[in-house]
This record gives C-alpha cells, structure tokens and sequence, in this order.
C-alpha cells in the first residue's frame, strides 16, 4: 500500500469536499480516512489515501492537486505518508 496524506486548509465554501474526492475517485486514489472540522468560517481537512492504483504518478497528483486548491479557493497539501511522519514527529 502506497498511503499519502492530504490537508485542504482555506476559507469554508460549497463543495471543498466533492472536488477533492471526485478528482481522487477520477484517478483510482482510494480514501482510507478522512476528518474535517470548520472554524469560524475555515475549513480544515485531513485525508489518509492509498495511491497504490492511482493512474497517474504521484507527482502529477500533487501537481493536480495544487492547481484544485487554486481553482477553489483552498490550500491543498498532497505528501507521502513517510515524509508527512517525518515532518512532523515530536
């Protein structure tokens, strides 16, 4: 299993969630697990995936992504499991 983590951080709006997950979907990217919250107008969220059948390379995903999270108005954030681990163990 090749898992990545994606954060999508940015001011709340409609359909942050089905333009993430359609592209994924789009492309065999399987979400395993997924958590959002919405502060005070801010949304948040945290997805672990498996990118194992994803047809498309890993970079192209994180390019994709990127260019997504302009087009809707977000940050998104798309970082191999073990590097995600790395940068942020305490």
């Amino acid at each position: 299993m090749n898992k990545a983590i994606i954060t999508v951080v940015g001011q709340d709006t409609v359909g942050i969630i089905a333009r993430v997950c359609t592209y994924l979907s789009a492309h065999q990217v399987n979400v395993l697990d997924i958590s959002q919250t919405i502060i005070d107008g801010f949304f948040n969220m945290m997805m672990i995936v498996d990118y194992s059948n994803a047809d498309e390379e890993f970079g192209t995903v994180v390019d994709d992504l990127d260019k997504l999270g302009e087009e809707i108005g977000v940050r998104i954030r798309c970082q191999r499991e073990e590097i995600f681990t790395k940068m942020h163990r305490v």
